[in-house]
């Protein structure tokens, strides 16, 4: 494919003007605009040198001082003689750039000798501007003068179109054309030459289509038309090709094309849905981070070997995953099969996910057991003083916190009390850290508890899963939330999942052996639900003594509802002991199942 380059030369009394990164001249030739072009005699033309470096604008410079003949409409009256020359390997602009044009200088110092068409008396005078297409000699004229008129934001006519060796060139007459025309350089694109030499590497019995090395493919480089695959208008192109002649395409091969990034291959995604093969081997892709711009396609076979990218796993298993992360189906890398994965077919429209189970016992004495413990355990770690969690853990109890590997430059909301303690095993790699991490004896763990910040935990929003029970061993995990009540990051409110190992220690008390605490922000709808239950306070103050007709009423909302008498007093009060309100707001939160089995143990 190629992209139709549209240059214009423009000369001005000021010396050439860059505009849009385009070289205009522009040509003052009085009231004929081509006198001398028409008749097309000996004077126009000569060697042309081509000036190195100039990008997809390179275009040949005029100069009044630069090598080769010149050709004048009327260079005796002072007008801006049109040439054809051009540096090689001096500034391209002539002598242009110090001076402006010497001819045009000689016009103004003549005194206006002979300028009937100069804009200074009022005569006419015509600009004109000369556009020019490399390699436009091998286009049709009908197409080419068509496609430009389709796409120009400006109508215009073109006067005088003619080929000069490669090039196709035609004059426009006023500069807005000229700019316009400019615009839409490499806009127009040729699409027949590349799609013929497509179609002879498409091989429908398998619905492949081979691009390899696709730079220097003999039809292509016939026609000077340069591909490469980096660039967004070439990419684009093969995409508009297969998505409008082969969209069932199944394998594409694009090995030794120098690619090194693929964000314009993210299309392929959506136009090319039944892609299952691609070889993007011998290229020059440096990170698998690019994989993520074409993830959505639903490989089973992907190449990759002899890119950069391949030296940077030394562990085999460890480049299967990464790859395999991003193409979850596939079953076969750089011609090695893989395991068969394991996936699940998701459907594309979202479902709810079902609610969150309640809190799980195996037998309502483990239940009465661990809610006992419970209560008494964050009773007094709530309290402000958590020394008397002494007599809750083993002489040889360890304990461990975790926060997400994701965190990252801790601020007030992102856990930075919790971070700096963190055993996180993805984040903490060396066996000397995660052992020091570790908090060894009672002593130890709580001393270290005494440490985090103060809380208070939402003994409504926890939730109680027994992992294991033995009849000399009790796991479960406790999760709920809780918020921090003093220091910089006070009411901030943390989510939380703890599992705790004991053992009995005697009648229905449990001891702690293990304890792991893994913390992080909590969720906007955890924070929204936190805190709604009623829950007692800890407090050191005195409870207040009840008058006889507030015993009367607490001892019998407390048989009417089953709640204890503490979460039945809690209730009443934040009622304002009004009896019937209590009982309702009891009611409702019973039925939305925000009451902690806490409240009903006596």
């Amino acid at each position: 494919m190629v992209n139709l380059v549209i240059r214009c030369l423009w000369k001005s009394g000021q010396g050439p003007v860059l505009i849009l990164a385009t070289l205009f001249k522009r040509v003052s030739c009085g009231n004929s605009p081509f006198p001398s072009l028409l008749d097309h005699d000996d004077r126009v033309g000569g060697q042309k040198f081509r000036r190195k470096g100039r990008g997809p604008f390179r275009a040949p410079m005029y100069s009044s001082g630069g090598p080769g003949p010149r050709a004048r409409f009327d260079d005796e009256d002072g007008d801006v003689a049109m040439t054809d020359s051009s540096s090689q390997d001096g500034n391209p602009y002539g002598r242009q750039n110090r001076r402006g044009d010497d001819r045009f200088e000689r016009g103004r110092r003549g005194g206006n000798r002979g300028r009937g068409n100069s804009r200074g008396d009022g005569g006419d005078h015509n600009t004109w501007f000369k556009m020019s297409i490399p390699h436009g000699k091998k286009y049709d004229k009908d197409w080419l003068i068509t496609g430009l008129q389709n796409i120009c934001s400006v109508p215009f006519t073109p006067v005088h179109f003619h080929t000069e060796g490669n090039r196709a060139q035609f004059y426009v007459d006023d500069s807005t054309t000229a700019s316009a025309l400019s615009r839409v350089s490499r806009k127009i694109t040729d699409k027949d030459g590349y799609k013929q030499c497509m179609a002879k590497r498409f091989d429908g019995s398998q619905q492949a289509l081979d691009l390899n090395n696709i730079r220097i493919d003999p039809d292509l480089v016939s026609h000077n038309i340069d591909v490469t695959l980096n660039t967004k208008n070439s990419m684009r192109a093969v995409t508009k090709i297969i998505e409008e002649n082969i969209p069932e395409l199944v394998c594409l091969n694009l090995s030794n094309n120098k690619l090194f990034r693929l964000e314009y291959l993210s299309e392929l995604v959506s136009k090319v849905p039944n892609l299952k093969i691609l070889n993007l081997s011998h290229n020059e892709l440096k990170t698998e981070r690019e994989l993520d711009k074409i993830k959505g396609l639903k490989l089973v076979e992907l190449w990759l070997e002899r890119n950069p990218l391949c030296d940077y796993f030394k562990d085999q298993t460890v480049y299967i995953s990464a790859v395999r992360e991003r193409f979850p189906r596939l079953l076969k890398l750089d011609g090695q099969d893989l395991p068969p994965p394991i996936v699940f077919d998701v459907e594309d429209t979202p479902a709810a996910l079902p609610p969150c189970k309640p809190s799980y016992f195996c037998s309502e004495e483990i239940k009465s057991a661990i809610l006992g413990f419970l209560q008494q355990y964050y009773s007094v770690y709530d309290s402000g003083d958590r020394q008397p969690l002494l007599d809750a853990y083993h002489d040889g109890a360890a304990f461990s916190l975790s926060v997400p590997f994701t965190m990252h430059n801790p601020s007030r909301c992102s856990l930075g009390d919790y971070h700096k303690d963190t055993r996180n095993l993805k984040k903490i790699k060396d066996p000397t850290s995660r052992f020091r991490l570790l908090k060894h004896t009672r002593l130890n763990v709580v001393a270290f508890l005494n440490e985090l910040p103060k809380t208070q935990h939402d003994i409504a929003s926890l939730n109680v899963d027994v992992n294991t029970f033995t009849n000399t061993l009790l796991s479960f995990t406790v999760s709920g939330v809780f918020k921090e009540v003093e220091g910089k990051s006070r009411d901030s409110v943390r989510a939380f999942s703890r599992v705790f190992i004991t053992v009995p220690a005697g009648g229905t008390s449990l001891c702690i052996v293990n304890d792991e605490l893994f913390v992080r922000n909590a969720t906007t709808e955890e924070i929204r639900r936190a805190f709604v239950a009623p829950a007692p306070t800890p407090s050191s103050s005195p409870v207040p003594t009840l008058s006889a007709p507030q015993q009367e009423m607490l001892t019998n909302f407390s048989l009417k509802s089953g709640m204890n008498l503490e979460w039945s007093q809690k209730c009443l009060q934040d009622n304002e002991w009004d009896y019937i309100r209590a009982g309702r707001v009891f009611t409702d939160l019973k039925a939305h199942g925000k009451i902690p089995d806490v409240a009903f143990i006596k």
